[in-house]
């Protein structure tokens, strides 16, 4: 073996200094308790944004193993990357401008999401250039105001539907729309929504193209809403361990994203001394420090600066001084707690660890828990475990 043999092996067994660890079989436990959720209704697993940070293919293939029936993403690449991936579910993609090259994805048997008459007119000018037959769902404005038909294009959508339905360049397969206010219980405004598509389904009817499936519930209302089941379910921060309505509790979902790195550096802080750049933080007494390569071009939030704990050689460490581009540094104590260079540091995990949860980081940055997992990137190397997806990307 030469020396860049050895190099090139010793690289691919070599630990990661950040690492998003991936519990598969987290993720296959979320979506069965989804599915007692659904009820009588099928799942479908959410996988948009590289499922929410997670790893779209090796997520997609562990859901579908655990019973969710089909993937919903927004765009065309998104699905066009699980269909490349061997993956013979149904596949939404429904967010598009109206200009898209929509030909592949025809081809490739994507169900595209049509939210406008400029949108079906281009979807219906590549089915004929393909020559095969577009699978759509129609998206209907039920009051969220953002994607989907709105009303008052409604009568002139249906006619073009229609057209283009008694043509054979589309095959109408479902009919969908978003929630504005599933994350607050009894908001008059979820029922308002409900009706509109009810209404909006029954204008196919009468058209002569009734949906085979409508959905409507996403995470929250899938774990607090029954009666919006209607033929699926269509869940996104639930399959992925997140609570959709964190004030009220975790409704048994586990998560699946564990934010880690190993020590780099151990050192000793004499008492006057200030840690990190701008000295914010000044050693009160001589301690010991432990330097994680981690920091906020990897999703180590700089507002976090101070405000958060590590857990690290059996408890948890608080953060020192300011986050930097590419480390961070956490109190050890005086004695260093028996943490020594290469052990593991956990950021946000499922807590079995003592760890805190995505959620506690939210909280920290008055957002959201999506947008802390979302959040995670730069060098940031995903490690899969559990389910059929060991190993790294």
């Amino acid at each position: 073996m030469t020396t860049a043999e050895r190099t090139q092996e010793q690289h691919r067994h070599a630990q990661p200094q950040a690492e998003a660890v991936i519990d598969l079989d987290a993720v296959a436990d979320n979506v069965r308790l989804l599915r007692e959720y659904a009820g009588d209704a099928a799942v479908m697993a959410v996988v948009k944004a590289d499922a929410y940070n997670h790893g779209a293919v090796p997520v997609a293939k562990a859901a579908l193993a655990a019973g969710a029936r089909e993937l919903g993403v927004t765009t065309l690449t998104e699905a066009l990357e699980l269909k490349s991936a061997g993956i013979d579910a149904p596949v939404l993609s429904w967010l598009h401008t109206p200009d898209a090259d929509y030909a592949p994805a025809i081809v490739a048997g994507v169900e595209l999401g049509v939210s406008s008459p400029r949108h079906l007119a281009s979807i219906v000018a590549a089915a004929r250039d393909s020559g095969v037959t577009a699978v759509i769902t129609v998206k209907v404005d039920t009051g969220l105001n953002r994607g989907g038909v709105a009303r008052d294009e409604w009568p002139g959508f249906l006619r073009d539907l229609g057209r283009a339905h008694a043509e054979g360049a589309v095959r109408l397969r479902g009919t969908f729309s978003h929630l504005a206010h599933a994350d607050e219980l009894h908001h008059p405004e979820i029922d308002s929504q409900r009706d509109r598509l009810v209404e909006a389904v029954a204008d196919l009817r009468r058209h002569g193209m009734p949906p085979e499936v409508v959905h409507l519930s996403n995470s929250a209302a899938a774990v607090t809403r029954p009666d919006l089941r209607f033929d699926m379910i269509r869940p996104g921060i639930a399959m992925y361990g997140l609570s959709p309505i964190p004030e009220i509790g975790d409704y048994g979902f586990r998560p699946v994203m564990t934010l880690r790195t190993r020590v780099a550096l151990v050192k000793k802080v004499t008492a006057g001394s200030g840690v990190s750049y701008g000295h914010r933080w000044i050693a009160p007494i001589d301690t010991t420090v432990a330097v994680l390569p981690m920091g906020y071009a990897d999703g180590i939030r700089r507002n976090l600066s101070g405000r958060f704990e590590v857990q690290l050689g059996g408890r948890r460490r608080p953060q020192l001084g300011r986050v930097c581009m590419d480390q961070i540094v956490v109190d050890l104590g005086p004695d260093g707690g028996g943490v020594s260079e290469g052990d593991h540091a956990l950021f946000f995990g499922d807590g079995r660890h003592g760890e805190p949860n995505a959620q506690d980081w939210a909280d920290l940055l008055d957002t959201i828990n999506y947008e802390v997992v979302t959040g995670v990137g730069g060098r940031t190397v995903r490690t899969y475990v559990g389910g059929e997806g060991g190993g790294t990307e």
